[in-house]
């Protein structure tokens, strides 16, 4: 029976598509982010459903969209420069059989990544793409908000829509894109035209960002503390300078009230942060770190996808009593194998060498100064038809910040949604340099062009 449901909900949106072909991208989205199929017990997964709809999406720019007003960018051929390098790696990789199966879906979040942009050419199909990315990411963190306001979740307990531990569903990961989008989610509860401001909007966004805040709770993950730390600190820039005090002295109080109403499992998760000598978990990572530098040292072009399984670790670790302080006794050894590099940056480093490394910080440090130059230019202009801009990439900026943050402890260098975000990046920028070379100009008489004096940017 919800099988039934799926498919008939997939086809009325599809069938709706036919008319707005832009639409067949959002479903993409949808199912690349929420995965109906993992939900379904036979019919979805049965058809390879992301596949058709990427072709539906592509078919439809073909056929029926203006290829004119479609731009690239710098970065786009560093995306694709990157999709073909990783190609080369994954041909020669050390563990084959793995490679070829992460292969299987970080081409197509690349190649939707260089897509994407190509279609992002007015204000609204921006707007319906940040919110369709903050509806379907909400579809999980919702859920586990609500079992964790419920006194669910624990590390590796809490169940989202369905027990499993890939993709968004992981802890980590949803953990680091709950507060990722909370950015996005305050600009659309301001800025949104689909779903216009009032009460009812509000009410969701507030409701939303505090189940954002709660799935680092319930899913215990470390990685979600830091990055909640990293948006506290983000939030800065907006505070008025005699308010700084005020806003830092809030957030301390916050933090320390909360305390009391948190579960002693996660205090004493996040206390491992401080005494990560003592911890096996933070251990093994620095452990496998140092492996994979020496790897690459031998190897400067990288061992392929999930080259870490060849690593064989050892190293030792502080004795702790009950009460979870160090003895100070000898230290214990421990002997690991096949330990994931649990940090995108020497995931990046370790798969795809130095050139993938380079080519990854290129795309996202690229991002976060974009965003920037845009900001400061849209923050100059002062006119009503623009005051979207600048928010939509400080937003923009502040998720992929935090993202850089969060994934220095988990391994997310090509995770799809982090994808999506940046060809939201692209296609602003490619989007917003298109209106100002059309409102540099006026016609005045036909054929020929003059300067405009006041370049009018007029929102699609």
């Amino acid at each position: 029976m919800r099988d039934l449901v799926f498919v008939g909900y997939l086809g009325l949106i599809a069938l709706l598509a036919f008319k707005r072909p832009f639409l067949f991208t959002l479903i993409y989205a949808y199912i690349d982010i929420v995965a109906p199929q993992r939900l379904s017990y036979f019919l979805l997964n049965s058809v390879p459903l992301s596949l058709i709809m990427f072709g539906l999406a592509v078919a439809g720019y073909l056929v029926n969209d203006t290829k004119t007003d479609s731009r690239i960018s710098p970065r786009h051929f560093v995306i694709v420069l990157l999709l073909i390098y990783c190609g080369y790696t994954t041909s020669m990789a050390d563990e084959p059989i793995a490679a070829a199966e992460k292969w299987a879906w970080v081409w197509k979040a690349l190649v939707f990544a260089a897509f994407l942009p190509l279609l992002l050419k007015t204000k609204l199909r921006l707007e319906a793409l940040a919110l369709m990315l903050v509806l379907c990411a909400s579809t999980l963190i919702v859920t586990g908000g609500i079992k964790t306001a419920a006194g669910g979740g624990g590390y590796g307990v809490l169940v989202l829509l369905v027990d499993n531990n890939s993709g968004l569903y992981e802890s980590s990961i949803i953990s680091c894109v709950a507060i990722m989008i909370i950015p996005l989610i305050l600009w659309l509860r301001k800025h949104g035209t689909i779903f216009k401001p009032d009460w009812r909007v509000n009410l969701y966004s507030a409701a939303l960002i505090f189940s954002c805040l709660l799935i680092p709770i319930g899913t215990q993950a470390r990685t979600g503390l830091v990055c909640i730390v990293v948006l506290a600190i983000l939030q800065l820039r907006f505070v008025r300078f005699r308010f700084i005090l005020l806003y830092v002295f809030g957030v301390i109080f916050i933090g320390i009230a909360s305390i009391p109403f948190l579960p002693q499992s996660f205090i004493e998760r996040m206390e491992t942060i401080e005494n990560y000598e003592a911890d096996e978990s933070a251990s093994t990572r620095i452990a496998v770190w140092k492996w994979t530098l020496d790897y690459v040292d031998k190897n400067p072009l990288g061992g392929g996808f999930d080259a870490y399984r060849q690593n064989k670790v050892v190293y030792d670790i502080d004795i702790v009593d009950d009460n979870g302080f160090i003895t100070g006794q000898d230290e214990r050894e421990v002997v690991d194998e096949g330990r994931a590099y649990h940090s995108s940056y020497f995931e990046m480093l370790g798969e795809n060498g130095w050139p993938g490394l380079i080519m990854w910080l290129i795309i996202h440090v690229g991002g976060v100064w974009r965003m920037e130059v845009i900001r400061r230019l849209y923050n100059k202009r002062n006119r009503e038809d623009e005051e979207w801009v600048a928010p939509l990439a400080v937003a923009l900026q502040n998720g992929q910040i935090i993202f850089l943050v969060g994934s220095l402890f988990v391994g997310i260098a090509f995770q799809p949604f982090v994808y999506m975000l940046i060809a939201m990046q692209l296609g602003l920028d490619t989007y917003l340099a298109r209106r100002r070379k059309e409102a540099a100009f006026i016609p005045i008489t036909k054929g020929r062009l003059k300067l405009a004096q006041k370049p009018n940017l007029v929102s699609k």
